[in-house]
């Protein structure tokens, strides 16, 4: 079935951006297509550790679910619309396979919500769009759809993109909120963790929203520059009380370049908050670094992250530092499937990839060792070994991981992954 290609854009609630040494998809006004398109996927996820036994019923994690969307580009005088609808089950697995799932709506193992639905508008080399929707990483780094978990996160936020300029693009937003993207926590042990309740959509910023201006130019061959400022007026939630009375501002800036099987990136950004001083604490500084290549059915990469101790703690699930207020992860080139927690703040990071195309798939091998600068000295290494594959006409995708977690203090952990999802 004909797929419809979703409207990029930036947006952050209250973090700088960066992006992935891979080129960044520019957001583009599409000729306009009218009647409706329809898809959907399903999905089956099982993940185990050994914090009992591997693959024991005490520690294992299991969702089934069913997304279905419907998006019109042209209902009437240049006006389209989009809509989704997504639900989570179990399949009775947890009745003797798994003691927890991944992902809950309004605090059920079993249930749905509405996941996106907004309006698009086009005119000239402008475009609208408002409503609930998808951000995705490669422009909207720190406000984005996780993909790792059942399914997506999803935002509340009006975007406007514009091209006139010549290799320039032009975003502005306004972020009012979203839903959180986390993993389940003691479901049957008569708590639902909050931070997998896909159902509940929050505000950012206490309804105020988040402002956000990014400019992108790729007038150099082979070269990205961007440049984002964002702006939270009286941040609300910020460090943990009622009320804030200080602004928040967020510079950033990245560059790629990228020729011939060769790409290299550097980020830089800081967080910026008054607040911060009544808690003694500097502004957040993060910055990083990649070089990766491509060479024929192989590629392997090299990444180094840093991030000051800058900050304090905003709640359990947002934690100081760097981090993606939609979910668990960060847009560090040094993210991996599990390090997020060890490589936020205060510490300097380093990864190596290697992936090789072989048995109808890519199997992919990385290697993270983090060094903890706080006064814990909790150094992290961690190992993930993954394989992921398309079937029955590319419609299906499957994927396996093993994970190793050692932290000094905390003792190492294995963990296994396991999803389908099909696609139609």
């Amino acid at each position: 079935m004909k797929k419809t290609l979703l409207l990029s854009v930036v947006a952050s609630t209250l973090i700088m951006a960066g992006g992935d040494i891979e080129p960044v998809a520019v957001p583009v006004v599409e000729e306009v297509v009218s009647g409706w398109d329809f898809s959907g996927q399903a999905v089956v996820y099982y993940q185990t550790n050994d914090a009992a036994d591997l693959f024991d019923q005490a520690s294992s994690k299991a969702n089934a679910g069913l997304q279905l969307r419907a998006v019109n580009k042209d209902i009437a005088w240049g006006i389209g619309a989009g809509a989704e609808v997504t639900g989570v089950a179990t399949l009775g697995l947890e009745n003797d396979v798994v003691s927890d799932v991944m992902q809950t709506a309004n605090q059920d193992m079993r249930g749905g919500w509405i996941s996106q639905a907004y309006l698009t508008y086009g005119f000239g080399n402008t475009s609208l769009k408002a409503g609930r929707q998808e951000l995705p990483k490669s422009l909207s780094p720190f406000a984005f759809s996780e993909g790792w978990n059942v399914f997506k996160n999803t935002f509340d936020a009006v975007l406007v993109v514009n091209t006139d300029i010549a290799d320039t693009t032009i975003v502005g937003a306004w972020v009012e909120g979203g839903n959180y993207n986390g993993a389940a926590s003691g479901l049957y042990n008569g708590f639902a963790s909050n931070s997998a309740d896909m159902a509940n959509f929050q505000k950012a910023n206490g309804g105020a929203g988040v402002y956000m201006l990014t400019v992108q130019n790729k007038s150099v061959a082979n070269l990205t520059l961007t440049g984002s400022w964002y702006y939270a007026p009286d941040f609300a939630n910020n460090n943990g009380v009622a009320a804030g009375t200080e602004d928040a501002n967020i510079l950033w800036a990245d560059v790629k370049y990228a020729m011939d099987n060769i790409a290299i990136a550097g980020q830089i950004g800081t967080v910026m908050d008054d607040d911060f001083d009544k808690f003694n604490q500097d502004d957040v500084v993060a910055y990083g670094a990649k070089i990766g290549g491509n060479f024929g059915m192989f590629d392997a990469s090299l990444a180094y992250s840093g991030v000051n101790d800058g900050g304090v703690t905003v709640s359990p699930t947002r934690p100081k530092g760097i981090f993606n207020v939609g979910g668990i992860k960060t847009p560090l080139y040094t993210q991996m499937i599990f390090n997020q927690n060890a490589i936020r703040t205060d510490n300097d990071t380093f990864v190596a990839r290697a992936g090789v195309k072989a048995l109808g798939g890519k199997f992919g091998l990385a290697y993270d060792y983090t060094s903890d600068n706080s006064a814990a000295a909790n150094d992290y290494t961690e190992l993930d070994l993954t394989y992921k594959t398309k079937v029955f006409a590319d419609t299906t995708t499957l994927f396996v991981g093993y994970i190793y977690q050692d932290a000094d203090n905390t003792g190492d952990a294995n963990t296994i992954r396991v999803w389908g999802r099909y696609n139609f």
